[in-house]
């Protein structure tokens, strides 16, 4: 089993929206990012546990939890003219872009901020503490995913 942390904008995808979709989930779709398509594409397999973090909000951080329920799929969304995430140069039969899917599994009773991460320094190598780490999806280690779930569930 690996250990991973997807990056979501609470406005356009929340952990209340993965939880609202029950045993169904949701497909993580319109990654245009190679890296994050690689971990995707060729890492991530069924049973796999991701961080949730919210991003590009009033308290960014880690919210809880999913498990990957789907292995890697060509992303439909990439041959849509009408989706946002379309990508003119990706063709069915040699797709470019692909996806998981991903159920809830937790929501924290609170977050675990990106300062709080950035201060630890059991987290330090977490790629969301590093400068200049953009990337939606990354790895994380077993050692840092229970970290942070003790830190989500202690009173502060």
């Amino acid at each position: 089993m690996k250990y991973w942390l997807f990056k979501s904008e609470p406005d356009e995808f929340s952990i209340h929206d993965l939880k609202a979709r029950g045993k169904k989930g949701e497909s993580w779709d319109g990654v245009r990012n190679y890296q994050a398509r690689n971990f995707m594409r060729d890492d991530m397999k069924k049973g796999d546990i991701a961080l949730f973090y919210h991003s590009n909000c009033d308290e960014t951080g880690i919210v809880g939890v999913g498990e990957i329920s789907r292995e890697s799929h060509p992303d439909h969304t990439a041959w849509d003219p009408k989706d946002k995430h379309f990508d003119p140069k990706t063709d069915k039969d040699n797709p470019r872009w692909f996806m998981i899917a991903m159920t809830h599994k937790e929501t924290f009773p609170r977050t675990v901020t990106l300062a709080e991460v950035k201060a630890d320094p059991k987290l330090s190598e977490m790629r969301i503490a590093q400068r200049g780490n953009r990337l939606s999806i990354t790895p994380v280690t077993k050692a840092e995913f229970d970290h942070i779930c003790k830190l989500a569930k202690k009173k502060v």
